[in-house]
């Protein structure tokens, strides 16, 4: 019996101890769940003065620009006195008790080598009420977006900034119905884009057309902005600028805390400038060239497309031995001064080279010295010979010459009315793109690697590669099947070699049988001994359907075949257009009625027409004789924003060349500037353009930094970049408001330009300034 006591007592101490563990167990768990509830129901019906938010204290590691259809309300760059805090990736906490970080302004932006200085006392604090910053999209979706110009990205933009309004504050209502207002008026414009032109721009027209005839083309400043459908498009960029600036406005009235964007230059900073001190010094490229901290030499001097992060502010030195006037063209073509091309690389190879002799302080180009053997003359007939169809200067007028040395095949093209952009690849290590360059020839200096070229899809009528050292055969052919892209339905690829193994010979014939290239003739000259092969791009897409292995594939129907900047290289084919509403289903008119032919899928031809007249009227009249220019000096020329090629084609009959830019951001009118049988690529400028300093005789940009408002973090970078890339002596057309122009004016000063002629009305203004020889 006491046994059995004993055991029950020892039973029942463990039931106890197990139910005193057991009762501390569940009340940990219910004060956790307590807790939670707590958490969750303050998080639900707090005010929202003590809402938790996250804040970038500094954008500096995003290099990417923040496009005008999809930024937010930022603060713009203002010159401050505080000192620069350090470069910090990590999101700042904003704490519950209302307390707001500040965000301090980088006010001056040396490089390692020097840079410029605002000296201003003016700070601004930047501030933030009650929400989240929301960081810009991945660099490739934001320029895809950029370049199609998409109408409903941008409508539906605005609905997201409408529903983030309304649940904010109940007093931004106003706002958000003068917003809906818009949003319909601009969606009534755009179901009338196939009906017309409105009556305001009816009326601007003619408003235009009165003072053009009346005599006024020099002081007229030209407000149309473009003509067609894709001008339609460059209008509602336009409206949904003017949209934003208005809710800033309003927005400011209605007592919130966000900053204005401000202007895009202040008018009150001061500048100071400094020489860069780079490796590649005189002939810096600020996007290509590599500069790394160590300084360790790499094995090309360029490298994939990839600007710093900090901006260049500082300007480029001219070359050791100075820089004098340019020899005049066309006696440029045999000749250049050796000092403004000085590289030591190119020294080596002049002594190496033939068809380019030191004479004196002269580098000679003589007429019978070329690299293919026989002349470049002789070369150039036996393509014509070997397919008649090509008929240089009238069914061929644009070409690509892949691979940048001896640059006598563009300029005996030029002779027969044939315009070639000469691209110059990453590993040019004698910089013979320059040499190009300063003779006349068009010519840019790009890598070809990973990367789509900066062109828009089939608009090339052929694509030469005389051992242009491209590795065609190589990743899966990639770089032929951009090739592929880029060429014009129909249009020729020919590929010339003196030396190629039987395994890239196999290689590349597998590939553009894949590709249903049509291989027209592949023969061997007898005095150049280069082997020559000409190759066609089917024009229809049955072909594509009869390949037993469909490898490459077809890229998909979405896949915008236009888009390049920054966009890789896509191992498939795009279709080829059939309906003849899309481009490519023709092959343009003979040149020069090319010029001047605006093909069915041209939307508003009469506009293109007007613009084309517009702009020819003020070439005739002002630029021409009232800016005084010397156009027996000018040769190479850039259009900044050159929508549809408006003023190259004025400028036809002169004996220039014309670079035609189209901002990435803008509407693709690319296309349209290649049909005309003028060349052009796209452009951020927001970033170096791909060309050695002093490249350029005359920079013309209309209306180019009204556009680029808000959008480039640091806008002076541009002015920097029109320095470097304009020859001293060279001259820069500038067409905008008049409150851009006058800031722009007091930045020029700075920068010792010679201010020729300054002319506003109505608000628009021009401005005429030279480049002078003066460096810090």
């Amino acid at each position: 019996m006491r046994k059995h006591n004993t055991a029950l007592t020892r039973f029942g101490r463990k039931v106890k101890g197990s139910y005193q563990s057991y009762g501390l167990g569940v009340k940990l768990a219910a004060v956790v769940i307590l807790g939670l509830c707590f958490v969750f129901i303050w998080s639900v019906f707090s005010p929202s003065s003590y809402s938790v938010a996250y804040q970038r204290d500094t954008f500096d590691d995003i290099r990417e620009p923040i496009s005008s259809a999809n930024r937010k309300k930022v603060t713009s760059l203002v010159p401050s006195t505080k000192k620069v805090q350090p470069h910090n990736k990590k999101l700042k906490h904003r704490s519950s008790s209302g307390e707001k970080k500040k965000r301090v302004d980088r006010s001056s932006l040396p490089s390692k080598s020097g840079g410029w200085h605002k000296n201003d006392k003016s700070g601004v604090d930047r501030k933030r009420k009650g929400e989240d910053l929301k960081l810009p999209k991945k660099a490739d979706e934001v320029k895809e977006q950029e370049l199609e110009g998409s109408e409903t990205d941008v409508l539906e933009k605005e609905n997201e900034e409408e529903k983030i309004g309304n649940d904010k504050q109940e007093e931004e209502k106003k706002v958000v119905e003068v917003k809906e207002n818009e949003k319909e008026k601009t969606e009534n414009n755009s179901k009338q884009e196939g009906e017309g032109v409105d009556g305001k721009e009816t009326e601007k027209e003619e408003i235009e057309s009165n003072k053009e005839e009346e005599g006024e083309g020099e002081g007229t400043v030209d407000g149309n902005e473009g003509n067609g459908e894709l001008a339609n498009t460059e209008e509602l960029d336009q409206e949904s600028a003017e949209k934003v600036e208005d809710e800033d406005e309003k927005a400011k009235d209605n007592g919130k805390k966000d900053k204005n964007l401000g202007p895009l230059f202040d008018p009150k900073a001061h500048y100071t400038w400094n020489l860069c001190s780079t490796r590649s010094k005189h002939n810096y490229i600020p996007c290509i060239d590599f500069e790394s901290a160590s300084g360790k030499l790499q094995n090309y001097r360029h490298h994939e497309r990839s600007c710093p992060k900090a901006p260049q502010m500082c300007l480029v030195p001219l070359p050791p031995g100075g820089y004098e006037t340019p020899v005049s063209w066309p006696e440029s073509k045999s000749k250049i001064l050796h000092k403004n091309v000085a590289h030591l690389k190119l020294e080596a190879f002049v002594k190496k080279g033939s068809w380019v002799v030191e004479s004196g302080d002269y580098l000679a180009f003589p007429t019978n010295q070329s690299i293919p053997k026989g002349g470049i003359q002789h070369y150039l007939d036996f393509i014509e010979e070997m397919v008649p169809d090509i008929e240089w200067g009238k069914n061929i007028r644009v070409v690509l010459d892949i691979g940048c040395e001896d640059s006598s095949f563009g300029a005996s093209l030029l002779e027969k009315d044939v315009l070639t952009l000469t691209l110059g690849l990453k590993d040019d290590l004698v910089d013979l793109a320059q040499v190009a360059l300063e003779r006349g020839f068009p010519a840019v200096v790009t890598p070809f690697g990973t990367r789509r070229l900066p062109f828009p899809s089939g608009v090339f009528d052929a694509i030469h590669c005389n051992d242009c050292h491209a590795s065609w055969h190589s990743n899966g052919g990639k770089h032929l099947i951009e090739m592929n892209r880029i060429l014009r339905p129909g249009g020729y690829f020919i590929l010339s070699s003196k030396h190629s193994s039987i395994e890239v010979e196999e290689a590349i014939s597998t590939l553009t049988a894949s590709m249903c290239w049509n291989i027209l003739a592949d023969k061997t000259d007898e005095i150049s001994d280069i082997r020559i092969k000409l190759y066609q791009k089917p024009q229809a897409n049955e072909i594509y359907q009869l390949r037993r292995k469909k490898v490459p594939p077809l890229c998909k129907a979405n896949e915008n075949p236009d888009a390049s900047w920054y966009v890789p290289i896509k191992s498939c084919l795009h279709t080829i257009p059939e309906s003849i509403e899309q481009r490519g289903t023709e092959w343009p008119e003979e040149w020069p009625k090319r010029l001047e032919t605006y093909p069915d899928w041209m939307n508003n031809r009469e506009k293109l027409i007007a613009d084309s007249e517009h702009w020819k009227a003020i070439v005739d009249h002002s630029y021409l004789v009232g800016l005084g220019i010397d156009w027996s000096n000018i040769r190479n020329v850039m259009d900044m924003k050159a929508i549809n090629g408006g003023f190259a084609a004025a400028l036809a009959q002169q004996k220039v060349w014309v670079m035609n830019v189209i901002p990435v951001h803008a509407p693709n009118t690319l296309p349209v500037v290649f049909e005309r049988g003028l060349i052009g690529m796209y452009h951020d400028w927001c970033e170096a353009f791909g060309t050695y300093p002093r490249s350029f005789d005359l920079l013309h940009a209309d209306h180019l930094f009204s556009r680029l408002k808000n959008r480039c973090k640091h806008p002076i970078v541009i002015v920097v970049e029109m320095d470097r890339i304009l020859r001293p002596g060279g001259w820069g057309v500038i067409r905008d408001k008049v409150e851009i122009l006058d800031p722009l004016e007091k930045i020029l000063r700075s920068l010792h330009w010679e201010i020729r002629m300054t002319f506003a009305k109505d608000k628009e203004g021009i401005l005429c300034a030279q480049k002078t020889m003066w460096r810090p």
